[in-house]
């Protein structure tokens, strides 16, 4: 397991550092530089080549690499074109809403997918069984910002029970204003999970290992529980890791929908504003947070099932 641990996280680093190095080069590859965001609309020839200086954008891009990587292993990214704030200083902000929403979501998303997999697998193709699997199949084809246009329309618009935005509130203070964001959140997840599970619980009920459990006198619930449940749970690790790295980095939708400043927004800002340094800093901490994810759950899957992992 050590062996296999070092071996994912080398991988991991070398994915990082490839991803930092993409993103820098794409942005290169853009038309303008900083030197000419930072000096406006009518810019002087003279302010522009003195930015360039003081930038260093004189320097070859390579050279410019190197130096970024160099700062960026430190946890500098640089200062952003707009405003005087630090890229890292302007993420950390960001990362708190996001964080608080993705944090919550899965809190809900882990018990109730596996509750209702476990659920629709106990009376294979009964009443329960097929209400879970075609309203979970009904909810999943529905986009995401078509539910919360709705929700808003209906729960804050016409009923009035929840804020429709997050404007002018605190996401703490008001817990009210995360009802819906989570809710949407959490739709297509869940839907997908508990289809998951509810499949890895079937195969595993049917095992000739939980055949013998249950040849040994054990009680159904404990089967189910200690012995089908884990390895029914193992393939859906990636998923969960999978949806793990779209709550995180992918809810710029339901961000902008709901007016969360969170990274989405951060991101849709930067792109808006070119300022290229906040777009490569968030670049980096997506993929560094894609590559721990992934890490932690073939790990995680690897101790739930050794024997099935060992075998691909």
């Amino acid at each position: 397991m050590t062996r296999y641990v070092v071996q994912r996280v080398l991988l991991g680093v070398v994915q990082v550092v490839l991803v930092m190095a993409g993103m820098f080069f794409l942005t290169e590859a853009l038309p303008g530089d900083a030197a000419v965001t930072i000096a406006g609309d009518n810019p002087d020839p003279a302010v522009i080549a003195a930015l360039r200086e003081k930038l260093g954008l004189n320097e070859s891009a390579w050279h410019r690499l190197v130096e970024w990587l160099a700062n960026a292993l430190h946890g500098d990214f640089g200062q952003s074109l707009v405003g005087p704030r630090s890229v890292t200083d302007l993420i950390a902000t960001a990362a708190a809403p996001t964080v608080l929403l993705a944090g919550l979501t899965l809190a809900l998303l882990v018990p109730l997918s596996v509750g209702l997999g476990v659920l629709a697998a106990h009376r294979e193709g009964g009443r329960l069984d097929r209400i879970i699997t075609s309203s979970t199949l009904g909810l999943y084809s529905a986009p995401e910002f078509a539910m919360a246009i709705l929700l808003v329309t209906v729960f804050a618009v016409k009923l009035a029970w929840f804020p429709p935005t997050a404007v002018g509130t605190s996401l703490t203070s008001n817990p009210a204003v995360l009802v819906l964001p989570v809710f949407v959140l959490l739709l297509r997840p869940i839907c997908s999970l508990s289809r998951l599970i509810r499949a890895g619980m079937v195969d595993a009920q049917r095992s000739e290992y939980v055949r013998h459990v249950r040849r040994a006198g054990l009680s159904p619930v404990r089967v189910r529980l200690a012995h089908a449940l884990p390895n029914a749970v193992a393939p859906s690790v990636q998923q969960l890791a999978r949806t793990v790295d779209w709550l995180v980095g992918g809810v710029i939708v339901i961000e902008a929908i709901f007016v969360v400043p969170g990274l989405g927004t951060a991101l849709a800002d930067a792109v808006a504003a070119r300022d290229l340094p906040v777009i490569q800093g968030l670049a980096v901490v997506l993929a560094a947070t894609t590559v721990l994810v992934n890490l932690t759950a073939d790990v995680a899957a690897r101790i739930l099932a050794p024997a099935a992992e060992a075998g691909r």
